[in-house]
C-alpha cells in the first residue's frame, strides 16, 4: 500500500533507463493522476466503482489508483448450484439480480465513500455467461450514466493476469514480458503477457478447462460442494485425510498428461481418466481408495500444467524470449498443492536462475470486482473510456485487445 511520501520516492528511483517496464507504466499512470490532480480541490487518489457477475459469484469493490482495495464484496451461489451439478444459467442470472443492490450498497459502506465521490466505474465486458454478464454491465451503464461519470468494460482474464500487479510489493512486481497461467472453472490458458493490454496465447485447453475437471471428479467421488465449491471440496478431500498411511490406500495407476511435447491442454482426458477407472471398480467404493483416486487426480493435473508450463519457457527462451516472473491466477490457483508442484517445476527448469512465482492473495484467486477495478485503472489515468453503447462479449479472445489510446473511447467499437 503506497502512501504520497513513499508514492514520490518510488517515482524518483524509476527515473533510470534501467527502470522495467511494468514500473515504468506504474510511474506513468501516477504521474498522469497527478496532472488531473493540479486541481487544490482534488488532491486524491482516483476511485473506481467496479462489478463482476460472469458466472455465479456476484462481486461489487471499490479500489483507488494508490492500491488501496478499500472493499471488496462476493456473493456465493453455492447451494443453489449443487443441484444441477454445475452452474445453471437462469439461476444465476436471478440471483445476481437479487444480490446485486445490496452488494453495491456493502461495498459503497464498506469503502466509507458516497457514490458521488467514485471517479469512474467498471464491469466485466466479457468472457462469460451472456445473461450473467448482462446484469453488472446493466447496472454499471446505468449507474455512469446516472452519475455522469467514465466507464470501462474490462476483459475478465485480463484482470486476474494483473490482479498481481495490485497485490505484489513494488520491489517484486511481476516484469513484461511475463508468462500467465490462467486457471479457473472456465478458461485454462498459458499466455505470454508484454503489456497490460498484449497477452499471447501459448496454450489453451482442447476441451474442458482445469475448473471444470476438478468439479466434475468432485461430483464423481460424491463429495459436497461445502461453502467454496466442488474443486476446492476435492482439495480439501485430499489433504484432511493426511493422517492416512499412503501404505494403506490402494495403489491407482498414474492417469497420463495429454498430448505430450505438445503446447496444448485437455482436462476433458483426466476426467475421463477418472470415470472409466471409478466404472470399472467396485461398486461400494471406501473412503480410503476415494482418497487415493482424487489424491491421483490432482497429482495428474498438477503434471500436466507443469509440463505444459515448461513447454512455454522453453518455446520464449528459443524465441529470445527471457522470462523472469510467472503469474498464476484463476480460481485453481488457490490450491495450495499446484502451488507446490509449479514452484518444484520452475527451481527445476530453471535452478541457477530463480523464476518468480506469483500468486494473488486467495480470496482474489476466484472471481473478484476488485481485479476488474484494477484492470481498469491504466485506462481510466489515461483518459481511455467506453460508450454506454458498448456490447457484451460472451465470447472474447484476450489476443484481441486494443491498445489503450489517450484521451479516446477506442474500445467502443473493438472486435
Amino acid at each position: 500500500m503506497l502512501r504520497l511520501g513513499s508514492r514520490i520516492l518510488v517515482l524518483s528511483q524509476l527515473s533510470s533507463k534501467s527502470c522495467p517496464k511494468n514500473l515504468q507504466v506504474f510511474a506513468f499512470s501516477q504521474i498522469n493522476l497527478s496532472r488531473r490532480q493540479r486541481n487544490p480541490l482534488s488532491t486524491r487518489p482516483f476511485t473506481v466503482l467496479a462489478f463482476e457477475s460472469s458466472a455465479d459469484d456476484t462481486c461489487v469493490a471499490v479500489v483507488n489508483s494508490s492500491r488501496q482495495i478499500l472493499s471488496n464484496i462476493v456473493v456465493k451461489q453455492h447451494n443453489l448450484h449443487e443441484g444441477f451439478g454445475g452452474i445453471h444459467p437462469s439461476v444465476a442470472i436471478e440471483a445476481h439480480q437479487r444480490n446485486l443492490p445490496g452488494a453495491v450498497r456493502q461495498a459503497l459502506d464498506g469503502a466509507r465513500i458516497d457514490v458521488n465521490n467514485v471517479d469512474g466505474i467498471a464491469f466485466t465486458r466479457g468472457p462469460g455467461i451472456g445473461g450473467c454478464l448482462s446484469v453488472s454491465s446493466n447496472a454499471a451503464k446505468s449507474l455512469a450514466a446516472a452519475l455522469n461519470k467514465p466507464l470501462v468494460g474490462v476483459h475478465h482474464m485480463q484482470a486476474h493476469a494483473l490482479t498481481p500487479l495490485l497485490t505484489t510489493p513494488i520491489p517484486n512486481l511481476p516484469r513484461f514480458p511475463f508468462l500467465t497461467l490462467l486457471i479457473s472453472g472456465g478458461h485454462t490458458l498459458l499466455l505470454l503477457a508484454t503489456s497490460h493490454t498484449e497477452f499471447r496465447i501459448l496454450a489453451t485447453t482442447a476441451d474442458a478447462s482445469i475448473g471444470r475437471a476438478f468439479d466434475k471428479a468432485a461430483r464423481l467421488l460424491g463429495l459436497s460442494w461445502g461453502k467454496r465449491g466442488p474443486g476446492a471440496a476435492l482439495e480439501d478431500f485430499c489433504r484432511e485425510d493426511d493422517v492416512l498411511d499412503p501404505a494403506d490406500l490402494p495403489q491407482i495407476p498414474s492417469f497420463p498428461v495429454p498430448m505430450p511435447g505438445r503446447l496444448a491442454f485437455s482436462f476433458a482426458c483426466l476426467h475421463s481418466s477418472v470415470e472409466r477407472y471409478i466404472a470399472s471398480s467396485s461398486p461400494d467404493i471406501s473412503r480410503a481408495h476415494k482418497v487415493a483416486i482424487a489424491r491421483e487426480f490432482q497429482d495428474a493435473a498438477a503434471r500436466q500444467l507443469c509440463a505444459k508450463l515448461v513447454l512455454g519457457l522453453e518455446k520464449s527462451a528459443l524465441r529470445g524470449i527471457k522470462i523472469q516472473d510467472v503469474v498464476v491466477s484463476g480460481g485453481v490457483a488457490s490450491n495450495f498443492y499446484i502451488r507446490t508442484r509449479l514452484r518444484e517445476c520452475l527451481d527445476k527448469y530453471s535452478p541457477d536462475e530463480p523464476i518468480a512465482l506469483l500468486f494473488p492473495p486467495l480470496e482474489l484467486c476466484t472471481d473478484n470486482a476488485a481485479m476488474i477495478a484494477w484492470a481498469s485503472m491504466h485506462r481510466f489515468l489515461t483518459g481511455d473510456h467506453d460508450d454506454p453503447t458498448i456490447d457484451l462479449r460472451a465470447k472474447w479472445s484476450i489476443e484481441s485487445l486494443p491498445a489503450v489510446q489517450s484521451g479516446s473511447t477506442s474500445y467502443k467499437n473493438s472486435p
